[in-house]
């Protein structure tokens, strides 16, 4: 029988919950487990791809479409649970279901209350992930226990104890115990009524990780285990990381954390294999190269806007044996201090993408700096519409050349809507969306790094490259080396007459993981590390 895992958390938000469940999701999995990966978030919204990024960070693009959570990115980056719609599911989603259900009379007049019919949805959507090819669902509850709207899935996994057995179901409960400088000790109050309030639902954790920025004492785990009525060795220390989040699995594993997890669900497991995973530390703590890349973005400021972006290029250092430092730098900045001033001295730059007029023109010259200074650029999706924008104006020579999103009466709409686009109104799931076909031109710098012809790449985008303008762009040197199959739609663009200089209507930071780089920002980030040596030879001669 399938068996299950909850983790919850308490006192604070942005603990964490994301990043440990896919750590034991990992750990499970290198203990030759099936493991799948599914996050309940309590917000009223039906999927996170129409909320702003400054309050959600970024929209996290399944295969099959789905506009996800970005703790789902950590699951897919850590973990090879295969994820799909199933995997994220909001109150909003629960809520619509039951009422449609409703409304097609499928409840024969029955009043519809939380209990059961929401709860009863909320533990259908985690039953449809246990099937005979898993072992083990690891299921997160986002938000905070205590929080209004995180209760109903409480009360779910409260009772979905019952219908399974207890000994089928494991309770982890992260938690932050603060360090109180006055004081100059942690304290476990706040851990105790967290645990406190679950208790009061019906939910006794089995299992606590301990967020703290100073290591726990005995004494202090001794405190906890008793206060919360668990097993002092089920206390687990999760000390902050200042090097890199792929450190957590190994700090949990130093805590026995998945030998816990075994032996209380009686799971069949083989030894714990670690090897890639410590190479992957030993790369990130003894690299051959230190550069600097600009992320010059609409959300530079808010780190999560662009979570798998960042994710994705400490990844092709890892891959390059390189220590990136990441600056993250505003595209309005650079309209109001200057391109030279805030751009001048990096070996790499990326543009991200996004949406909206704010920034634009600020990209746009960051673009042309990276263009004319033969300085290796990544563009994605908005970046890649941004580049086309930029060459078109200061290389073909179209004045006024613009995307239609941000100007509708541009004379030259290098980018224009999708025609399958136009007649849609509602915002929410409605984009190209998701896993896409692209054919790769042989030869080309993309069809090189790929190692292959066929690719398949996550979307997320209303707008496309003008096919009317194509001949113009080739003829000047920055030539289509991605389409759609049937050539209709342009997915990769390239300069020719650069060191490396790639745009790409896709998002390929969401298939890159630390044992595995993107090929893209490989690539990318191995121009970089061979501008930097080129740049330090030039200097040593002078």
């Amino acid at each position: 029988m399938t068996k299950h895992i909850f983790v919850t958390g308490g006192v604070v938000s942005s603990l964490g919950k994301g990043l440990t469940s896919a750590s034991i999701g990992m750990l499970l999995e290198q203990r030759g487990l099936r493991v799948k990966m599914q996050k309940l978030d309590p917000y009223i919204n039906v999927d996170p791809g129409t909320m702003s990024p400054y309050q959600h960070g970024e929209v996290y693009v399944l295969d099959d479409g789905s506009e996800t959570d970005l703790d789902l990115g950590h699951y897919e980056r850590f973990t090879h649970s295969p994820l799909t719609r199933d995997s994220n599911y909001t109150t909003g989603q629960i809520y619509l279901s039951v009422i449609n259900k409703e409304r097609r009379g499928e409840f024969l007049g029955k009043t519809v209350q939380v209990i059961p019919h929401i709860t009863n949805e909320i533990k259908s959507c985690i039953h449809k992930l246990a099937d005979d090819d898993t072992d083990v669902v690891i299921t997160e509850i986002g938000g905070t226990v205590g929080d209004i709207e995180s209760q109903p899935f409480l009360e779910a996994i409260r009772q979905f104890s019952l219908d399974v057995g207890k000994r089928n179901c494991l309770y982890i409960h992260l938690t932050l115990v603060p360090y109180l400088k006055a004081a100059g000790e942690l304290k476990t109050k706040p851990t105790q009524h967290s645990v406190g309030q679950l208790r009061q639902i019906g939910i006794q954790p089995d299992i606590l990780i301990c967020r703290t920025e100073r290591s726990m004492s005995r004494e202090d785990r001794e405190k906890i285990a008793l206060f919360c009525n668990v097993a002092s060795e089920a206390v687990i220390e999760e000390k902050d990381k200042d090097f890199s989040i792929y450190e957590v699995p190994m700090s949990l594993v130093n805590n026995r954390l998945d030998e816990l997890i075994v032996d209380a669900l009686a799971l069949p497991a083989d030894t714990l294999r670690l090897e890639k995973w410590r190479d992957l530390l030993h790369n990130l703590r003894n690299p051959e190269h230190e550069i600097a890349i600009a992320v010059v973005g609409k959300y530079a400021e808010h780190r999560d806007a662009y979570k798998s972006i960042y994710e994705a290029i400490d990844h092709a250092g890892i891959a390059n044996r390189a220590q990136i430092r990441i600056q993250r730098i505003q595209s309005e900045a650079i309209e109001q201090e200057g391109v030279e001033r805030l751009l001048t001295g990096y070996d790499g730059l990326l543009v991200p993408g996004g949406f909206g007029e704010r920034g634009i023109e600020g990209k746009v010259e960051a673009i042309r700096f990276a263009r004319e200074r033969e300085i290796p650029f990544l563009g994605i999706c908005l970046g890649m519409q941004c580049a086309a924008v930029e060459f078109a104006r200061n290389v073909i020579g179209l004045a006024g050349a613009h995307s239609t999103e941000f100007n509708k009466d541009t004379p030259h709409p290098v980018i224009c809507l999708l025609d399958e686009q136009k007649s849609i109104t509602d915002k929410g799931g409605t984009m190209r969306l998701g896993a896409q076909t692209a054919h790769l031109t042989e030869g080309s710098r993309a069809a090189a790094g790929y190692g292959r012809q066929l690719i398949s790449e996550r979307h997320r985008h209303r707008y496309e490259f003008n096919n009317l303008y194509r001949q113009q762009f080739a003829a000047n040197g920055l030539v289509v080396s991605g389409s759609s199959p049937d050539g209709s739609l342009v997915e990769i663009i390239e300069l020719e007459d650069h060191p490396w200089f790639v745009a790409v209507q896709f998002h390929p930071e969401f298939k890159s993981k630390p044992t595995a780089a993107h090929p893209l920002f490989a690539g990318f980030v191995a121009a970089a590390v061979e501008r930097h040596q080129a740049r330090g030879s030039a200097t040593q001669r002078v």
